[in-house]
């Protein structure tokens, strides 16, 4: 995997995009105002196609008509009465979300004004916000450099401010040189969440290998969004000259030329195997994905996420990850319980 470069060499603070230093109360309301309003307006209240797909029960059966989705045919039902006949569900009134986020020190990077902490921060907040604010209840997992925080279900804007303050609250290094571990993560949150529930694991997924099949088992017993957390310059490395990469969870340092065609080629390829290996862990877990990047606007990435959901109920398979060019690539430029 790349290692994570920051040209000027410092540690920056990782600050919700266009929402400054606020605090977790300021950063709600500001997103409740300038995000979940417009979002309510596009989606013309229908944020049933955003929570849907977790807690479905069956409801009634009817004769086949016209149009009907033919996954929903009952063939024992039909096979029995010789008419086709479908099957009738209801949402689950009491939804519950979980989120599985990753706050290693991978996470807290961004080449420009905004970290993938702070993408994830803002994103997390809204969906949080609007799966409570209709009753839905949302809980959490948090990974520092072990999942050192469980938030139970609840249903309240409190709940959610206490989210916000979780995921900000600063975290150690890893120890002794040890990167990520995600399979730590998604193990703990499927021996944890026991009721079918819909499943966010929000992380840039720069981990060690074993992942991918624990990711996968999650997804047996749940429906699995697979958030990811991506910068520009984990594709493209800019061409800023001499520069010392840092691994941001182990701290290993490197000094490189950026400058040199023939590194960043090096980079290049590693990215693409990089993102290769993202594609195959993805479809071999069976989840939706959603990539998330620094520069991306939070609106835009909601709505992606609504379509995303919408295209799952009509069977449509999720996208599979950007996979790099790396002739464009070198043409670019720059447990314990929290309290309640």
């Amino acid at each position: 995997m790349p290692a994570r470069a920051d040209p000027r060499g410092t540690p920056r603070a990782s600050a919700p995009p266009a929402f400054g230093g606020a605090g977790a109360d300021a950063l709600l309301q500001r997103l409740e105002w300038t995000v979940l309003r417009r979002l309510d307006g596009l989606l013309q209240g229908d944020w049933r196609t955003v929570a849907r797909g977790a807690g479905v029960d069956l409801a009634d059966l009817r004769e086949y008509q016209l149009h009907d989705d033919v996954r929903h045919i009952d063939w024992n039902v039909t096979a029995r009465t010789q008419q086709p006949y479908v099957r009738q569900f209801h949402e689950d009134r009491d939804l519950t979300a979980w989120f599985l986020l990753d706050l290693s020190g991978s996470v807290d990077f961004g080449s420009g004004d905004v970290t993938k902490l702070a993408v994830s921060t803002g994103f997390v907040a809204a969906l949080a916000r609007v799966m409570t604010r209709h009753g839905n209840r949302v809980g959490a997992l948090l990974y520092g450099d072990r999942v050192d925080t469980v938030l139970q279900p609840a249903a309240s804007r409190v709940h959610v401010l206490r989210l916000i303050d979780q995921m900000r609250r600063p975290r150690p290094p890893q120890p002794g040189g040890r990167g990520t571990a995600l399979y730590d993560l998604l193990a703990g949150g499927d021996a944890l969440i026991r009721r079918r529930s819909l499943v966010f694991v929000v992380s840039d997924f720069i981990s060690a290998p074993g992942w991918e099949d624990a990711l996968g088992r999650l997804a047996q017993r749940h429906d699995v969004v697979a958030v990811r957390l991506l910068d520009p310059a984990e594709m493209a490395l800019p061409d800023v000259g001499l520069v010392t990469l840092q691994d941001a969870e182990t701290g290993e340092q490197l000094f490189v030329d950026a400058g040199d065609p023939g590194f960043r080629a090096r980079y290049a390829t590693l990215a693409v195997a990089a993102e290769q290996r993202l594609a195959v862990g993805f479809a071999r877990a069976g989840v939706d994905l959603l990539e998330l990047a620094t520069d991306d606007d939070l609106l835009a990435a909601l709505l992606r996420f609504a379509d995303l959901r919408r295209k799952r109920l009509f069977g449509a398979r999720a996208p599979a990850p950007r996979l790099a060019d790396p002739a464009h690539l070198l043409g670019s430029r720059p447990p314990q319980e929290a309290g309640a």
